[in-house]
C-alpha cells in the first residue's frame, strides 16, 4: 500500500531573541525532531531571531513506487530556520500489479521565506535505486530581504549499481518574480544523453548550492571554476548557483562543504 503524506514546519520569532517552531507536524515517514541549534552562515545583517534547527528522521523504509510525500516549511518574518536530515533519502522499487510497472514515486518540497528570515535548507543526499522511479519538486517562495541557502545532492545507484529514474524540479521565486527554474532527468528512465559528456560525463554523483541574499542585488558574485567540475556562477537577481559533479557521494559533499566555506569567508 503506498504512502500519501504531508509533514510540515512553521518558524516565527518567540519575542525574545529567538525562533519558536509553533508548527512542527511529522507524517508519514517524515519524522521532524527540534535538535540542537547550529550557527547559521549567512551573508550581511543577521536575520531578527537566532535560529531554530529540525532534522528529518526516516521513519520508514521511504519513497517507495506510488507514494506521494510532500514537507512544507514556512519561515515567517525574521525568523531563522536550518532543516537538516539524520541520513540519506532512498527511492526505492515499487510493488508491481501483475504486468503492470509501478507506479512513481513523488515528493513534493514547499518552502516560504518571509521578510529578513533565513532558511538554510540542508537534507542529506538522496540516492536512486536500481528499478526506483521518483519525481521531485522543490519550489520556494522568497520575500524581498529574505536569505536562502539551498542544497541538493543526487546519487546515481548504490555501490556498484545502475540508478532508477529520478525527475527533478526546483523553482524559486524572489519578490514575485522568477529567480530560478531547472529541471534535471537521469537514471534508466531519462532520455538518451543523460550520462553523456553533454549532463553528467559518466559521473555517479551531482549536486548544487543555491544562495540567495539581497546585497547580491547590487554586488553579484563572480563566476568561477571551483576545481575540476564544480563552477560559481551568478543569477539574474539577488542568488548565486554552484553546480558540481563528482564520482561518489563522499567526493561531492567535500566540493560543496568548500563551495559553502568559501561564500562567507
Amino acid at each position: 500500500m503506498s504512502v500519501h503524506a504531508t509533514a510540515r514546519i512553521t518558524a516565527a520569532p518567540d519575542g525574545r531573541g529567538g525562533t519558536a517552531l509553533p508548527v512542527l507536524q511529522s507524517a508519514g515517514p517524515l519524522a521532524l525532531r527540534r535538535t540542537r541549534a547550529a550557527a547559521v552562515a549567512h551573508t550581511g545583517t543577521p536575520a531578527a531571531a537566532a535560529p531554530a534547527r529540525v532534522t528529518v528522521v526516516g521513519a520508514m523504509s521511504a519513497p517507495l513506487g506510488g507514494d506521494r510525500l510532500a514537507l512544507e516549511v514556512a519561515v515567517r518574518d525574521g525568523a531563522a530556520l536550518t532543516v537538516d536530515a539524520a541520513a540519506a533519502m532512498i527511492a526505492l522499487p515499487g510493488r508491481r500489479t501483475g504486468d503492470e510497472p509501478a507506479d512513481h514515486a513523488g515528493y513534493d518540497v514547499r518552502l516560504t521565506v518571509g521578510e529578513g528570515a533565513v532558511l538554510h535548507w540542508l537534507p542529506e543526499q538522496l540516492i536512486s535505486v536500481t528499478g526506483s522511479d521518483l519525481r521531485t519538486r522543490t519550489r520556494v517562495e522568497l520575500g524581498p530581504t529574505a536569505r536562502l541557502v539551498l542544497r541538493e545532492e543526487q546519487i546515481l545507484g548504490r555501490h556498484g549499481e545502475a540508478p532508477g529514474t529520478l525527475t527533478s524540479r526546483l523553482t524559486v521565486h524572489h519578490a514575485g518574480r522568477p529567480l530560478l527554474d531547472q529541471q534535471l532527468a537521469l537514471g534508466s528512465g531519462a532520455p538518451g544523453g543523460w550520462d553523456g559528456p553533454a549532463v553528467i560525463g559518466g559521473h555517479r554523483a551531482v549536486g548544487q548550492l543555491l544562495f540567495v541574499a539581497p546585497e547580491f542585488e547590487e554586488k553579484p558574485v563572480v563566476a568561477r571554476l571551483l576545481g575540476d567540475t564544480a563552477v560559481l556562477t551568478p543569477l539574474a537577481g539577488p542568488g548565486a548557483l554552484v553546480t558540481a559533479l563528482a564520482p561518489d557521494a563522499r567526493a561531492l559533499r567535500r566540493v560543496l562543504d568548500d563551495a559553502l566555506a568559501a561564500m562567507y569567508r
